[in-house]
């Protein structure tokens, strides 16, 4: 069967940049897909994905002329209802055939001839029907997969549009001019979005040497837009371009361009034929926070800022033209004209920013609205300051409660600043520096800054334990109250990021080893909200709102949040590397304080890797399924005079021995240890199930019996329950 290569490009007006990436690949791997669905393609195909701003492109090699689809084996019915005592073909038979295989009234018994067959399918033989190697050429394939391909790219937006004949219009991301469609350097037949197949395509706008670039095969497709278009199709090519430059640019004037892959990936989409030029601007700007001056840089106009040797924004930055003139001065002075206006645009904002203070913007909170259902970020941060105030005193008394109270008072002020308002990124880290400026301790300036961390995974923690306070509160109060108002994730939808929210609490409290009782601290938060004592400013315009909060936490939504936590929690614990076992064997005992977590799975993970571990926690789970069926009521104690065999004398003298053992090593938060020296169990518990029966008639005994049981399980899961490691 003759291949050849295939190339497929669809020329657009200029595409959004943050989807090209996406959109490129997806154009690629659903016409490869298609294809190879339709059995066009040989089995060492190889595809390569084309996207610039204005085209989407696919390359595929071995792609078959004509797809020929294997023949299909149907089972039919058995040979003694399809087939009659003269060995016609019965009514029944022939009317399967016409439903099953397509046949049209008219069924020729020499083409039956050909395709039925007998076969024995266990013990009773078949009829099947195996039809014909049918071949379909590639145009028919191609224009199925085309269409099926516009349908299905990840498209966010669509626009609609008029075609050439001024009546047509369809709908597509945006305008598309061209269609090119070559097997080998014959054009495939096709059409879509109104374009008919052909072999022309544009170079760039304003740098091609030849327009249109006509094709010479599949073959030729990037080279020819590179060497006559000054087009980069692919895009990966494109990016390494680009950082290439970047690098070079950059250590030609001894600094690093700021690393940000979404900001490359974005200017990569922007551009056909990069071209790096380095700019500048008055160092006067650099008295403005380099957050503000990088955020403004790079989100308003594409720039990579330069930062020197110890991490500061020089007043240098690397823009990426799209053109390489001769001479690019201008290109250079209209890019520092425009990012002069930007910079001046964030100093302006600075300096009117910190003519009022912090707190004289608290007041304004109750103006902003967090939740319908909620209230004002006024009343949000009533709560989250209480609640602040609340874990200092637990975690350092009366002078962390006050550090946190202020900072948690001023946290969300910033909100309402004229820099924060153009740059909602840059929430908490103006607050920190406008804190700075007034006087404020760098323990609340901070706070401000960090009560938003960890934001992303892998984001570092807050930095003292002010900020740490007041993370937490924040956190929590946004969980409490969002599931109380029935505001909880489901599958992919977490508007209010609550996921985040609950491992950021999981983070906090593991990796800051703080002793802090999870399920307690819920219940805390639930009471402050709850506590119908709220400042006057908030009690006329907003008691309906609390009341009817108070009427649905009253309804459980804690055991819900507790149990959402969890799942997060277990889910991080495996990515994190601990096995589902290990885990379920931890967090069944619901431990209220996170920070043992780490602890308690390492001693699992020592436990685990010793001889006697698989027995022990096999008959920790035997001990667990005799306790759960046990119909009578099991006592605490256990009396030694109704011990009757050696076997459980044993058994009860070694628990006896190594309780204290093991209590002593669990105080003293030593869980390896405590549960290493249950390998002495081992023995006495295999000579107990092999010489005792449990459920015996005399019911003292076995209630003692039992009653030994239970003290073992619970001497055994103090750390963890074994039973969970036990291979079923």
């Amino acid at each position: 069967m003759m291949t050849q290569n295939l190339l497929v490009e669809l020329l657009v007006e200029e595409l959004p940049p943050r989807s090209l990436k996406t959109l490129g690949e997806s154009f690629g791997v659903l016409l490869f897909e298609g294809l190879q669905t339709l059995h066009n393609l040989g089995n060492d195909a190889q595809l390569t994905a084309f996207a610039s701003p204005r085209r989407l492109a696919a390359h595929i090699t071995n792609v078959m002329e004509i797809a020929v689809h294997p023949p299909q084996k149907i089972k039919l019915m058995p040979v003694s209802i399809g087939i009659d005592a003269n060995g016609e073909y019965t009514q029944a038979f022939q009317k399967k055939l016409r439903q099953s295989c397509g046949y049209s009234d008219e069924i020729s018994p020499r083409t039956l001839e050909e395709r039925i067959s007998r076969e024995f399918d266990g013990k009773t033989e078949f009829l099947f029907h195996t039809d014909v190697a049918v071949g379909f050429p590639l145009g028919k394939n191609l224009q199925q997969v085309l269409h099926t391909l516009i349908t299905k790219l990840p498209i966010a937006k669509m626009m609609t549009y008029q075609l050439a004949d001024g009546w047509s219009s369809v709908n597509f991301v945006r305008p598309a001019h061209a269609l090119i469609a070559l097997h080998g350097a014959d054009i495939v037949p096709v059409n879509i979005l109104g374009l008919q197949a052909g072999r022309e395509t544009q170079g760039h706008r304003f740098e091609a040497k030849v327009n249109p670039i006509v094709l010479h095969n599949a073959d030729s497709y990037a080279q020819q837009l590179l060497t006559e278009g000054a087009v980069m199709a692919d895009f990966s090519e494109r990016r390494a371009e680009i950082a290439h430059q970047l690098a070079v640019s950059a250590a030609k004037e001894n600094l690093t361009p700021i690393d940000d892959d979404a900001l490359l990936d974005e200017v990569t989409a922007l551009v056909e034929h990069p071209n790096v030029l380095v700019g500048k601007f008055a160092e006067d700007f650099l008295q403005v926070p380099q957050e503000c001056l990088i955020l403004t840089m790079k989100a308003n106009q594409k720039y990579f800022p330069l930062l020197d040797a110890q991490g500061e924004l020089a007043n240098k930055f690397l823009l990426v033209s799209n053109i390489r003139p001769t001479d690019p001065a201008q290109v250079i002075t209209g890019n520092e004209r425009v990012v002069r206006s930007r910079l001046a645009d964030a100093k302006f904002f600075f300096d009117q920013d910190r003519k009022k203070t912090l707190a004289s913007r608290v007041p304004e909170l109750d103006k902003v609205v967090y939740h319908n259902k909620l209230g004002s970020q006024g009343l949000r941060m009533h709560y989250v300051r209480a609640i602040a105030k609340m874990i200092g005193e637990q975690l350092g008394g009366d002078a962390l409660a006050d550090q946190a109270y202020e900072a948690a008072t001023l946290a969300k002020a910033d909100l309402l600043t004229d820099m924060v308002g153009e740059f909602p990124g840059l929430q908490g880290i103006m607050g920190r520096y406008y804190a700075q400026y007034e006087g404020l301790s760098d323990e609340v300036a901070f706070a401000i800054e960090d009560h938003y961390k960890p934001r992303f995974s892998g984001d570092a923690l807050p930095r003292n334990p002010v900020g740490v306070c007041v993370a937490l509160a924040d956190k929590l109060e946004t969980l409490v109250n969002m599931f109380g108002i029935g505001e909880i994730p489901t599958g992919d939808k977490d508007p209010f990021a609550l996921r985040r929210h609950a491992l950021g609490i999981i983070r906090i409290l593991t990796e800051k080893n703080l002793l802090l009782d999870l399920n307690a601290l819920i219940s805390q938060v639930i009471k402050i909200i709850e506590d119908k004592n709220i400042p006057t400013q908030w009690a006329s315009s907003q008691q309906s709102t609390v009341v009817t909060q108070q009427q649905i936490i009253a309804k459980g939504s804690s055991e819900l949040l507790l149990t959402f936590i969890c799942e997060r929690l277990a889910g991080n614990l495996r990515e994190q590397g601990s096995t589902a076992q290990e885990v379920d064997a931890v967090l069944s005992l619901n431990p209220q304080q996170l920070s043992d977590i780490p602890k308690r799975l390492a001693a699992v993970r020592a436990f685990a890797a010793l001889p006697e571990a698989a027995s022990l926690a096999a008959a920790n789970k035997r001990v667990s399924n005799i306790l759960k069926k046990s119909e009578s009521h099991i006592h605490d104690e256990v009396h030694t005079k109704l011990l009757q065999e050696e076997a459980e004398r044993t058994l009860h003298q070694t628990l006896t021995t190594l309780l204290p053992e093991t209590e002593k090593a669990f105080a003293a938060g030593d869980y390896t240890a405590s549960l290493q020296i249950l390998a002495k169990l081992k023995l006495p518990i295999d000579t107990f199930f092999d010489h005792v029966m449990v459920n015996v008639e005399d019911e003292p005994l076995r209630n003692n019996r039992l009653a030994l049981l239970r003290q073992l399980q619970q001497t055994m899961n103090r750390v963890a329950d074994l039973s969970k490691l036990a291979v079923n």
